[in-house]
């Protein structure tokens, strides 16, 4: 070992390279020198270093020298090399080396093209590649030369990938109104305190949405991942005015129609308009999923609701649907006054009348799901969430009917409008309960209200006949949510299987549907040998099993108290994100083996949110299960790391035989 010295001369110099481009991955020298200095000259900024190639025109010699090493290092090491060297009295010295760090652009071209050099094997490159960097090329991100001079106005949470801009709006009616897929066509930013279900539409229209509280497992940052829209949640420093129409954080007060920049990647909200890089989608990324999808056997689905995020998982390898939540097409703006009308009307005969015009409009998006799966299996939940949820929130009723109270006037229609909201808001309090969650929802209310599941059980196989009848492929499977007892699904399946079966004969067609049921419960995980004689699929709904085992709120722990948790080592890992292993990922084993145990073949699957969770596939791979579903833009994620399982497997299998 001896000491050089870059600052010795005219004909001394010191600099950094990579063997490849770490931004783009492309194959060339990337570097930067300075002739006559040492290390901190180059990255103190105050001189400016000249481009490594550069060193070719000045020193002909050394810098052969130096390429002949960078690719002997390169060679030896197999990967792209982060180099820093000395140039002493015209001799090369290297000081150091190791493995570049690189963006996901960088990551798979030099991982795709090392194969093609034959310095490793495809197993090495599918090894190589991360989730994120897969994440990289799939949405848009903020050009980091413009990060510099941005004004960060706050912070939140990482709720679903991907940068936006657009214009502030606080409600999602006038999100619907002017955005994208509204009559405007602008791009707008959604920002609310929280957001529930009635403010679907005004999501689907926006370029982003931002909450100032909730969780990466908020209903914000669920619905936004579901739909591929960047999210940033629980930005606890913004205080929301909706009424007055504005933000206040850190001084600024962001009005309605201000351009801000959101990056759900990061967290981070910035002021004004800031440069996007579009996704980058190779080539190189292609043939990198062509190798996973040769080494996995666990198969990925994805989360769709309608034909457009069925199409876009398919374009990004999706082998069927593991989830389409019905409940999300009763928020549509031509659904809801009929659900809102089913919910509230006491008449038998207009309750029919809604059940009917419901029917017609789930058969059509059906019709259009399975068109676009054109033979995928697809999997249907029935309705889940309790009614109280298509119906105006109790606490905005609450303010609107004291608003209208304290108006004195004479005014009937001032007076008809208090009446209409007080009546509406007594029946809201008649069906409000104090722990939603675990009350009058998924199977529960398939038995209080049976009408429901009959109709959207007709309009799925009534739509899967009339695809049959045009000589399609249609696999429908029928789920059941919230099973606690084997009572509960035997009384649910029995009837929708002899509306099935009507079906089928009044079509004059048989369709090969099935019936199943998501393990969420604690109590059904246990008793899956009970449930598996009735139910033909399990599908694990992570997010309620991980809540119930834990008996943590997610909408409550991420904002309060699971960040400190994880910095405490309390937890490992944040249980939303990522499976646990130890508690929720028992019971999901002993679920598979009991269930396969009572019904052998059993098909077991994943739809919660972990479904697109690295760690969590390599899981779902080890206990067996047949699929993973998760959000379309993760399915590459998905299928990324289901290959990484089955080769670790290999390897773990190749080293035991030895």
């Amino acid at each position: 070992m001896r000491l050089v010295y870059g600052n010795a001369g005219d004909d001394c110099g010191t600099g950094v390279a990579f063997t490849r481009d770490p931004s783009t991955g492309e194959k060339y020298l990337f570097g930067e020198y300075l002739m006559n200095a040492q290390g901190e000259d180059v990255v103190a900024g105050v001189r400016t270093p000249l481009p490594i190639s550069e060193l070719e025109k000045q020193n002909p010699e050394v810098y052969k020298t130096f390429i002949d090493t960078c690719d002997t290092l390169e060679a030896h090491y197999k990967d792209m090399q982060d180099l820093e060297f000395t140039i002493e009295h015209g001799k090369l010295y290297m000081l150091q080396c190791r493995n570049g760090k690189r963006t996901g652009p960088a990551a798979v071209r030099i991982a795709v093209e090392m194969v093609h050099e034959g310095l490793i094997a495809r197993e090495e490159a599918i090894q190589r590649v991360t989730g994120s960097h897969l994440d990289q090329l799939l949405h848009p991100r903020i050009d980091p030369d413009v990060l510099d001079a941005a004004t960060e106005l706050a912070k939140g949470l990482p709720a679903s990938p991907g940068a936006a801009v657009g214009t502030v709006v606080f409600t999602a009616d006038k999100a619907a109104e002017l955005g994208v897929h509204g009559g405007a066509g602008q791009k707008v930013l959604l920002v609310r305190e929280e957001t529930n279900p009635d403010d679907v539409h005004g999501m689907l229209a926006a370029q982003g949405v931002l909450t100032a509280r909730g969780g990466k497992t908020s209903h914000a940052a669920v619905v936004a991942r579901g739909f591929g829209i960047p999210c940033v949640a629980g930005a606890e420093s913004i205080s929301v005015d909706a009424k007055a129409h504005y933000f206040q954080v850190n001084g600024h007060t962001i009005k309605e129609g201000e351009t801000i920049t959101m990056d759900g990647s990061s967290g981070k909200v910035y002021l004004g308009e800031l440069k996007l890089i579009a996704p980058e989608v190779s080539g190189s990324f292609g043939e990198l999923m062509a190798w996973a999808d040769e080494f996995r056997t666990l198969k990925v689905r994805t989360n769709a609701d309608n034909p457009r995020d069925a199409q876009q998982a398919l374009d990004f390898g999706a082998e069927g649907i593991g989830l389409c939540r019905t409940e999300h097409m009763f928020f549509e703006a031509d659904r809801l006054p009929l659900v809102q009308e089913l919910i509230l009307s006491k008449d038998p005969a207009v309750q029919q009348e809604m059940l009917d015009k419901l029917q017609v409009v789930q058969q059509g998006d059906f019709e259009g799901i399975f068109e676009a799966m054109d033979g995928k299996p697809v999997t249907i939940r029935l309705i889940d969430p309790p009614l109280h949820e298509f119906l105006p929130s109790k606490d905005d009723l609450i303010r609107e009917v004291s608003d209208l109270s304290h108006r004195v006037t004479t005014n009937e229609e001032v007076r008809s409008k208090l009446e209409e909201r007080q009546k509406l808001l007594h029946e809201v309090e008649a069906m409000s309960e104090s722990n939603p969650m675990m009350g009058l929802r998924g199977v529960r209310l398939s038995i209080i209200l049976p009408g429901l599941v009959v109709m959207q059980t007709r309009a799925i196989l009534q739509a899967a006949c009339k695809l049959a009848k045009a000589g399609k492929t249609v696999l429908p499977e029928i789920m059941i949510p919230l099973v606690s007892t084997v009572n509960e699904l035997r009384v649910v399946q029995n009837q929708l299987e002899a509306e099935a079966k009507a079906i089928m004969s009044e079509q004059g067609i048989d369709v090969a549907y099935q019936f199943g049921t998501m393990i969420e419960i604690p109590r059904a995980a246990l008793t899956s040998g009970e449930i598996a004689e009735y139910a033909q699929f399990f599908s694990f709904g992570t997010n309620d099993l991980t809540q119930m085992t834990f008996g943590y709120s997610r909408d409550d722990a991420e904002g309060k108290f699971l960040q400190t948790y994880v910095e405490k080592k309390i937890l490992g890992t944040n249980p939303f994100e990522s499976i646990d292993q130890t508690g929720v990922g028992r019971l999901m084993k002993l679920s598979v083996e009991e269930g396969r145990a009572a019904r052998p073949g059993l098909k077991c699957g994943i739809c919660g949110e972990h479904g697109g969770d690295p760690e969590s596939v390599h899981f779902c791979h080890e206990i067996g299960l047949d699929y993973v579903s998760c959000s379309p833009f993760r399915v590459p994620i998905a299928r990324l790391a289901a290959a990484q399982a089955a080769v670790k497997d290999r390897v773990k299998v190749g080293a035991a035989d030895k």
